[in-house]
Parts: C-alpha cells; structure tokens; sequence
C-alpha cells in the first residue's frame, strides 16, 4: 500500500537470498550446504559463562552503561598488539573501530564513500552481504573477473583506468563465495594498482585465521598505507552471536566520518559483549582454540571433496580451498545452479546458487557449497542426494 513511499535507495536494495533460502529451508530434514554457520561445537560456551560473570562481578553496573563509539578501548589494544605481534604491523588502538559484525562495517563504508552513481569494484563473483549493503546506496558496480589464484590483474587495472573508482571491495582470504585465495603476484599487483590510481582498498578478513595448515597470509596491505581499510570479525573465531567486528582505518579524517555514521546510526556496539569478549581473550589461549577450529573445518573440507569425487558427476568442476568455510562448484555446459535449486530443495538438499553472488544479472551454472556446519555422514548423504539430482 505504501510502496510509492519508500526511498529509492532502499528499493533497490535486494533481499538476502541466503536469508530466504535458510527461512524455506528451517525443516530438521533438510541438508544445507547453504549458510556461513560456524560450527556450535567450536563455541567456547562455557569460558565465555565464566568470563560473564568475571566482568560484572569486576565491572558492576559499567558493564551496563552506555559506551564510546569506536569501542572498549582494552578490546581495541588487544587486537592491535595480536595484529603487531602475529603480522609486523604497526596498528594503534585509535586506528580501530569496534562494529556490530564486519555486515556493519560495510554499511558504514557504503554511507560514507558512496554517492549515487559512484563507481565501486568488487570481485565477481563477490561477497553477497558487501552487494547487498553496497546497493543501497546505488553504486556503479565495476565487477572484475575472479580467477584460480586472484582478481584478473589486466581486467582490474582497465576498469581502474576507465573508472574514477572510489575503492575497491576484495575478499582475498579463502573468499566468499569461491574459497579462493589470491596469490603473493596478485596481491602485489593490487597493492600496486590502488596506489597508483589513489583508490581506497578495502580489504575484508573474516576467513583469514581458518588457514588450515602454515601461517595465516595476512592483510595485503598491512604496510602504512593511509588509504586501506581492513577489516575483521570475531564471528568464526569466537562466535557470531555476540557480533563483534572491528574496522582499521588509517586516514584520520576518513576515521572521524565513520565514527561519526556510527555514532548516528547506533550509538556504539555492545559494550557487554566487549567486555565479555575481551575477557574471554585474555584469559584463555586464543591460538589453540583456533587451531583446533582449522584442524576440524580442514576434517570437513576433505570430507566434502571426497563426496563431491564419489558422488557428482566428474564433469563438475569445484575450488580446493586451503581455509575458510566454502567450495564453488560448477556445472558443466552452462546449466543453471538455480534450475537446479528447485529441485534439490524439493528433496530437502539445499545450497547458494550463483546468481546472487554477481551484479550483471546473469544466469550462472556455479554454486557455493558450505562445509563447515555438517557432519562427515551429512556431507556424503548430502552429496549423494545432490549427485542423483544432477
């Protein structure tokens, strides 16, 4: 009744498909391939009980109280001494922004660097959640051809040339959706180019600690480069529940506009769950709790490769990730991974089609499969049922 009403901006906002698809699919007989759920069993519930009650029975009623917008200044130091002390780089506390999950920090990005008809890059296929918040405030799109080891140099550096980009969206860590990871050449390339072209990079890490074997690869831009955003989350480390993210933004200015669209948007994120959360990491040994989240999330990659060579069929091709929680596969001769959805959700199997993950429309033949929130026995079966219906 009330359409004519709403904003542009946010009609042209799409709607989660993943959160539609999770909503259809809430049936205890239904396999999904399709969320980014961390696994329950690698939440650390009851070091995160003991830490709740550490910090009111320390903190009393502050705990409780409203807060500064950028964050709980212990929580900042923390993750800026990990940062300097894993990675060699020289973060400072006040270079850091405590947000509600990294979806927050997205939607602060778009309010403050987008005007309409501002041109963007972005992977493709790209992270769903950064289009989604991005489209609200009605960019132009610039999608650059993701390939086996990073975003295509040549295509990456035409669409800087042709564009007067604002920044540049990448995902370079075992990526959402493919799982791929950008090699050491490319990420020097793209270090190179946004310098070159006075381009902001933003540079997401919500999978970067899930390397499943060797060190981490770490921020590309983790040297002094004023124009770098980088961003981070304790929701696949800790839990996502309490969502806790953080943003590094060097520039002052560029700081001081986030904060302040922060400030207006909720006044500051969770002081509780800061302090819980900051408890939590000082007294217990975060290293090991992490790898022992790899070892498992590795035990489940594995386990859905081998039922993708056991149960599809061999002309389907698929990303062999070396972390993170997900494996793009795709059909052969262009068939549409959507076609197929509406079938495998009619025998309770269900997966992300490829289609929401680009911003051109297309038709795509891909789809993301998660791994890390089921079984070894509900991979295979559900493999088995995806394989049949292929």
């Amino acid at each position: 009744m009330y359409r004519d009403k709403i904003s542009q901006a946010s009609l042209s906002t799409p709607a989660s498909f993943i959160r539609g698809i999770l909503k259809a699919t809430a049936s205890e007989d239904t396999i999904s391939f399709a969320g980014g759920l961390p696994n329950p069993v690698s939440f650390p519930k009851e070091e995160i009980e003991e830490s709740t009650v550490r910090v009111i029975n320390k903190f009393g009623s502050k705990v409780f109280q409203y807060a500064q917008t950028a964050g709980l200044p212990k929580l900042r130091e923390y993750i800026a001494n990990r940062l300097n002390s894993t990675q060699g780089m020289d973060v400072k506390a006040d270079e850091i922004l405590i947000t509600n999950g990294s979806q927050q920090a997205l939607d602060l990005i778009g309010k403050v660097l987008i005007d309409k008809g501002d041109s963007i890059v972005i992977e493709s296929p790209g992270y769903l959640g950064a289009i989604q918040a991005f489209s609200q405030y009605q960019p132009n799109f610039c999608p650059v051809t993701l390939e086996e080891d990073g975003i295509n140099i040549e295509e990456l550096e035409k669409k800087l040339c042709e564009n007067n980009v604002k920044f540049m969206y990448i995902v370079p860590n075992f990526q959402n959706p493919t799982g791929i990871s950008y090699s050491m050449e490319k990420r020097k390339e793209v270090y190179r180019l946004v310098r070159e072209h006075n381009c902001i990079l933003v540079e997401d890490d919500p999978y970067g600690e899930l390397k499943f074997d060797g060190n981490p690869y770490g921020y590309i831009s983790k040297e002094d480069f004023s124009g770098s955003i980088l961003l981070g989350s304790f929701s696949k480390i800790v839990t996502p529940g309490m969502r806790m993210g953080y943003m590094i933004v060097r520039d002052e200015e560029l700081r001081f506009r986030i904060n302040t669209a922060k400030e207006a948007a909720d006044l500051h994120s969770n002081i509780f769950s800061q302090y819980i959360l900051t408890d939590y990491l000082e007294n217990n040994d975060i290293e090991c709790h992490i790898s022992k989240i790899r070892s498992l999330y590795k035990s489940q990659c594995d386990s859905m490769i081998e039922a993708i060579k056991d149960f599809l069929p061999a002309e389907v091709r698929y990303t062999t990730p070396e972390g993170g929680m997900f494996i793009w596969a795709t059909l052969p001769d262009g068939a549409s991974t959507l076609k197929l959805f509406e079938k495998t959700s009619a025998q309770n199997v269900v997966f992300v089609p490829g289609d929401p993950f680009y911003t051109d429309g297309r038709s795509s033949s891909s789809m993301r499969l998660n791994y890390t929130n089921s079984s070894k026995e509900v991979i295979r079966e559900g493999m088995s049922r995806l394989g049949k219906l292929i």
